[in-house]
Order: C-alpha cells, then structure tokens, then sequence
C-alpha cells in the first residue's frame, strides 16, 4: 500500500470556539441568580403563610369554608359509626302517605288509617300516635312538624289533639321555625310557634332552625342559632328593644327541649359542632302507620314495647315534602339531623375546637407554614422540597384526622394545609420556571458554541438538546472537505469527533468513504502544533495496518484549520454488537470461528507495534461480501490526547481514559496495558457471545476470575480452557501472544464443538442485510492505539496478584459489576 496522502486544505466555513472560560463576571451571575431564585422561593413561601394567617385572624369567611369542607370530607373518610339505639324516627314516609288509598278502598277493614287519609293529615293521628307510644312506655315523643294555623279538619280536630298534649304536658315537644329574619324596616318578624291553645297544654317547645355554613351544609347544633339570633337582634335594636327573651322565656333548641322532655341532663357547657353518626337512615326508623294500624303495631311492634324507654321523634322522610339539607354526608331529612342532635347533647359528643380564639389559630398556621418553609429551604433539589412540603401536608392532615375522629377535637386544619399545598405548588412553578430559563439560557449557550467538541459532547448527552446537534450536522451535509470529499451523513459523535459517511468525487464512480474528523480541545496553541506531529506519526501506523485485508484501510488523511481528519475504506456489513442483542448466543463452533478469524488479526497489529485496547462487539464487524471478521475503530486521538497531556507544559481541557470497562483488564486501567490485554478483551467478547450476558453481569470469584462456564451445557472443557486462559486476572498467567491461543484453538476437534446457532444463520438471505443494516462508520468514537516498542515487558504491577486455578462455581458474595461503557 502507498503512503496515504497529505494535502492541506481549506475549511469552507469557520470552526467554533474549542474552550468556554467563565468569566468572573459569569461566575458573579450565576451566584446572583442562585441566590435570588433561593430568596424569592422563601418570600413566595412566607407570603403564602402570612396570607393564610392573616384570613384566620380576620376570621374571613373563605376560612370557614375550607374549615367546614375538611370536616365534612373526615366524615366521609370515618364513615359511619353505629347510633344510639333508644333514639328512634317515625317517618312520614312515601308509604305512610300512600296508606289513605287502602282507606279509601275498604274503610271498614282499614278504619284505623281514616286520620291519615288524605295530606294535611288530621291532627288526631298524631293524637293518636302520641298516645300509644307514650302509654308503651317512650320517655318522650318530639314532634317535627309545625302546627301554626288551625287544622282544616275543624276546631275538633284541634281539641282532640290539644288533649292528648295536655295529658302528657312537658314529655311533648312541639316544633317552632325562628328562621324569620330581621327586616330593613327595623320590624321584627314573629317567629312561627305551635297554636296558643297548644302551648298551654304544657307541651315543651323547640326550635327546628340550624346555621347554614359558608359550604352550604349545616354543620353546628340549633342552639347556635339561637344564640347568634339573639346577639344580631342585640346589636339592630339596642338594649331597650324586644329581645328573642320576651318573645319566648327560656328558647330552646329542638335538641335541648327533646333532652328535657325525656329528663335526660345533658352539658350546660357551650356545644357547638353536630357528631354526624351517619348518613341517611342511621338511626332507626319506622313507618308512621305502623303504630295506627292494629296488625304492625301487635305483631311488628310488639304491641309498643318496643318503644319502651325510647325517645320518639316525628318528621317527614318522603322526598315530596322536600324537608331536606345539606349535611357532610349529603342530603338529609330535617328529621334526622335532629336526631343526630339529640344523640350528640345525650352521648355529649359534640366536637370542639381545641383552639377558639382566632388569634391563637392564626398563629399556629403561622408556625406551620414557617417550619415547613424553613425545612424546605434547606435543600437546593426539587424533589426533597417536593418531599417535605408534601410530608408536612400528609403529616398535619393525619393528626388533624385523628384528633376529629378519634377525640372529637377541631384542629384547624383547611387553612395551613392549603397554605402549605399553594406553597408547594408555587415552589414547583418558580422551580420549573427557573430551570426552563435556566435551559433556555444553556441552549443559547450551546447553540452559540455548537460546533465545539466538548459541546458537542453535552449536547449528546441532553435529549432534549438532539437538535442542535441536527442543526450543526445538517450545516456539514452537503459540504466538501478539501474540496474532494463530500458529506453525505453524519454517522456519529463523540468527544473528540464525528464520524461522516462521505463521497469521494476524485475518483471513479464516486465511492462511499468513511471521514473521521478528530479535534484536539486544549487552551494551549502550542499543544495543536504538538498535536500535528502526533498525528502524522500515528496516520503512518494506522497506514501500515490498514494492509491487512480485516482492517479497513487508511486511504488520506489531512487537517482544516488545527482539525484533523482520516479518510478510511468503507466495511459494509453487521456489527458484532447487533448480532448479540438478540439476546441470542453463538454456538461453540461460531465462537472458535470467530476467535480463529480475528486472532491472526490480532497478531498483525500486535506485530505493527501496536495495542488495539478497545477490542469488543461493537469495534468487530462481521463484513457482508466474505463474511470474515473485521476489526475497527483504529482511530489515533486518544493517543494524542494522552501524549499530549504528558507534555508538563500544556494542559489539556478533557481528560481520556483508553478502553471500555468490562473488556478492560486491571494492568490496562492501570494504564500499563500489553499484548495480553488485547487477548483478555477478545476472550471477554467470546464469553459474551457464548452466554449472550455483557461483561458488567457476569459474576467474579474474590481472586478476580470471571465466573461464567456454568450458565453453559455440554461446554467444550478444551473450550473453556482455552478461553479461561485468555481473560486470567493476572496477566502473567495470560496467553503470551494471539499465536499461542490460535495454536490452541486448531487442536480442538470441531465436530465436538456444538452448532444450534452460527454466524450464517444471522443472514439466511443471500443478498446479506438490507441498506438500511450496513455499518459505515467503524465506530462512533475515535478508537485506540498505543505504540510500543517493547510489548511484551512487564511494567511495575502489584505483586502477587490473585489468580486461583479456574472454578466454576460462584462466589457467596458478588463483586460490584462495572457498567458497560466507554471511559
């Protein structure tokens, strides 16, 4: 082969910058934006938190409702607890109304549902009602329907029920509606009470109204009503005007007047908040017509001892009468809110706040927000703060819940929550906001200095920077380098270079080349002119090699503005590499083929002086036209690279390593490689393709010995032998030369050797793989060399290294596997 040629040219355009230098200016900005990024998240924070605090202490009204809708969503989180079961409802249910028809159809049988015939029910059946209940022995009957005008059934009507009442006198509860408001006028509207001849009959008299809440739900017990009635008519009239006291001597709510009439005690001690047992039909309810009819009320009711020591409350369930409220757990007749009024007085359940004074409450969301802050500010991730600002929300939400359900007690719990989650979700927006600015300012950065190797290699790194590099490439497709060679493709990227599919239009036919462009990244001028003499060097080794038919051959090589370029054959074929990630291994037989193929190349560079150091799958192609194995990636820059840092007067900005971890033996990642290391890196690519398992997941012994014969049946012991001596930790016990193995490897009988699976399986189709599979590009990244006068030397390693005779069994415990990669 003749000397490669060497022509100087000229760039068509312009290389970027190699080096980018902050400034001290740069580094003063980057401080100054750090800081004011961690500032404005803690003032953003600390204003959520005085916010919140300030609507607590204000008592705003937006607080009570994200007070009132965390309470109602713990009450469906307990769900529903069992209720008392001497407080029983008498519906006014769809069924008791439908009773008349029965009447109406047979009035002789059905004459007991005479009262009940028609809506508005005669008052006698209430009378009725009232009298068997509390004749069985109930300890009080609390009516919830308002008696207010006469009945239509006439004043007999009226006076048969009148007398039931008096019978009983204060162990009767009658309903009245406060709910009137106070008019603009200055009037007070009455308040809606039972007839006056009702009241005299000694009957207890309670009020039926609840406060609704900012969430439209009714949450707090009736004598809150009151009280709250009481001090706005205060404030309107003024001390000398008629108070809800003279309208009524001693108000009283449904619940309080039901307890009473029972002679039931219950907390003189403010109550404020209902315990809601349950949703609809919690606590037990009957019919209305059970007790007038003759047959449930002998047979179902036991002839009314079941309302033996009961409390007996009366209201309409039927969904026409449409007495129906919002609670925590929905929609609930008034009947049974009641009834969960009078369970919470009795059982003395009602929930209180721990803390009622507003000023104390703000303080503690003050508190709240300021720790979680502080515990945030702590860390620059995203993630941790994420962490801590949801830990305290979870953390102060579940001793909220389980001082509600399990003490009765209100701790404030909406407001700080929501301050903590607005802090939470404002540190994410100003934290997403800051790194888009962040990437955008970086993207402007590498899009500036694109063409820089270093950057380069950034980018390739950042997925969602690919299209700079698309941008940079598509600027060189196209372009002809020394005005012969055009770029067809970029092929790939690495550090210190991309690779280009490329024409040559210098000679016949325009053939398809491969260009390697290799940039040396140094802040040294002096190191280029160091670096060019290198190149040149290395350009005639990489010549010499390229004379044997299974390494591509160096046609030119020249350099465009301190960027140097090797212009190669093309090898048309499949990668080594691609072949195994079908996760399928190579016979025994494939293997020592393959080994027989590639070890006489071996030889041949060993004999140039030279150590390939990256031998592995993805630098070994099997080529199209002869199937025969072709060993790549001879690129020179990782030479120069470290003779270049040899120099102790230039710096080099990047530093190198030569190899791939995994197919690197010790004395190499040491940087004292030999001949045996390429052996090692070859016998590590035979255990691979037999095992179909990359280096990093292969197991060790302690003494270093790779552990892979037992994942194989019917293995060859010449085979495993053979290949055992290749990879020996110590590379004293290594083959001395490829020779050696090769010689080995001829003694084996083929026919022993197994053959599920060979190489020509890869490409039943004589016309090999489509365009689309060929390989162009001898590796991605520039390749490795060493030149070395005296290769088979030892040099300084460690004394006595581990190295046991071959085992095929595995360690009890598992070394750290090394990632699969190039350094």
């Amino acid at each position: 082969m003749s000397k490669p040629e060497q022509v100087s040219a000229h760039k068509p355009k312009p290389a970027g910058e190699d080096t980018l230098t902050l400034t001290a200016k740069d580094r003063l900005s980057t401080w100054q934006r750090r800081a004011l990024l961690k500032h404005w998240r803690a003032v953003v924070s600390a204003t959520c938190t005085i916010v919140a605090a300030g609507a607590v202490a204000l008592e705003l009204g937006i607080v009570n409702l994200w007070e009132r809708q965390v309470q109602s969503l713990f009450f469906e989180i307990r769900g529903p607890v069992e209720a008392p079961g001497d407080i029983v409802i008498l519906a006014i249910d769809e069924e008791s109304l439908s009773q008349g028809q029965y009447y109406r159809e047979n009035p002789e049988r059905y004459e007991s549902l005479k009262p009940i015939e028609s809506w508005p029910w005669q008052r006698r059946a209430y009378a009725q009602v009232i009298e068997r209940i509390m004749d069985a022995g109930a300890r009080a009957v609390a009516v919830d329907v308002l008696f207010t005008e006469t009945s239509a059934y006439g004043p007999a009507d009226d006076d048969a029920f009148t007398e039931v009442l008096g019978r009983y006198g204060d162990r009767i509860v009658l309903a009245a509606d406060y709910s009137s408001d106070i008019r603009r006028q200055g009037v007070l509207s009455e308040p809606m009470f039972p007839l006056e001849q009702f009241e005299e009959a000694g009957v207890l008299i309670g009020s039926i109204n609840f406060h609704l809440e900012p969430n439209r739900q009714i949450h707090r017990l009736g004598q809150v009503f009151l009280a709250e009635l009481a001090a706005e008519e205060a404030d309107f009239f003024g001390a000398s005007a008629v108070t809800l006291d003279e309208v009524m001597e001693e108000p009283l709510s449904f619940a309080q007047a039901t307890l009473k009439a029972a002679r039931r005690p219950f907390s003189a001690d403010p109550q404020e908040n209902i315990f809601f047992f349950g949703p609809q039909n919690t606590f037990e309810q009957l019919p209305f017509w059970y007790v007038l009819d003759d047959d449930p009320w002998h047979n179902y009711l036991n002839s009314g001892d079941f309302f033996k020591d009961k409390i007996v409350i009366i209201g309409t369930t039927a969904a026409v009468r449409q007495d129906f409220h919002n609670t925590p757990f929905a929609r609930m007749a008034g009947v049974e809110i009641l009834a969960n009024t009078v369970a919470t007085l009795d059982q003395d359940v009602a929930l209180k706040p721990l803390i009622r004074r507003p000023i104390v409450n703000a303080l503690v969301v003050l508190g709240l927000g300021l720790l979680v802050m502080g515990l945030a500010t702590q860390t620059r991730r995203q993630s941790r703060r994420a962490m801590i600002i949801g830990g305290g929300l979870s953390l102060w939400g579940v001793v909220s819940y389980f001082a509600f359900a399990g003490a009765q007690t209100i701790l404030i719990t909406g407001t700080p929550m929501l301050a903590i989650a607005t802090m939470g979700l404002m540190d994410f927006g100003l934290g997403f906001t800051a790194e888009r600015l962040k990437r955008k300012r970086l993207r402007t950065a590498l899009e500036r200095y694109a063409t820089s190797p270093v950057v380069q290699e950034i980018i390739s790194q950042q997925d969602d920077f690919q299209d700079l590099l698309e941008i940079s490439r598509a600027e060189i497709v196209g372009s002809l380098l020394r005005d012969r060679y055009r770029i067809l493709e970029v092929l790939g990227a690495g550090g210190f270079g991309e690779t280009y599919m490329a024409q040559d239009t210098l000679r016949p036919g325009d053939p398809i080349c491969v260009v390697k462009q290799l940039k040396i990244v140094s802040d040294n001028p002096k190191s280029h002119h160091l670096a060019r003499r290198l190149f040149e060097a290395e350009a005639v080794v990489l010549g010499n090699l390229g004379e044997h038919s299974q390494i591509p051959q160096l046609l030119a090589y020249f350099e465009v503005q301190q960027t140097f370029y090797l212009v190669q054959e093309m090898v048309e074929g499949k990668l080594l590499r691609n072949i195994l990630s079908r996760s399928r291994p190579l016979s025994q037989r494939a293997v020592v083929n393959m080994l027989r193929d590639l070890l006489p190349v071996v030889s041949f560079v060993h004999s140039q002086g030279v150590i390939h150091r990256d031998i592995k799958p993805s630098n070994i192609i099997l080529r199209k036209r002869d199937r025969r194995y072709v060993l790549i990636d001879f690129g020179a820059v990782k030479t120069i690279s470290n003779k270049l840092s040899e120099d102790a007067n230039t710096r080099i900005t990047s530093t190198v390593g030569i190899g791939t971890q995994g197919y690197m033996p010790s004395e190499q990642s040491a940087g004292m490689p030999t001949v045996r290391s390429d052996i090692y890196a070859l016998g590590i690519t035979a255990i691979e393709a037999l095992t179909g398992r990359p280096p990093h997941a292969l197991k060790r012994s302690e003494s270093g010995e790779v552990i892979w014969s037992h994942r194989l049946e019917n293995l060859s012991p010449e085979l495993c032998r053979i290949i055992n001596k290749m990879v020996r930790y110590d590379f004293n016990n290594r083959y001395a030369s490829s020779e050696q193995v090769l010689a080995d490897l001829q003694m084996l009988d083929d026919e022993r050797l197994s053959n599920d699976s060979t190489v020509q399986e890869m490409y039943p189709d004589p016309d090999f793989p489509s365009l689309s599979e060929r390989t162009y590009n001898q590796g991605t990244r520039p390749g490795v060399i060493a030149t070395n006068p005296e290769l088979g030397e030892t040099q300084i390693l460690p004394e006595h290294w581990p190295n046991e005779l071959e085992t095929r069994q595995e360690p009890t415990s598992e070394p750290n596997a090394a990632e699969d990669g190039e350094i």
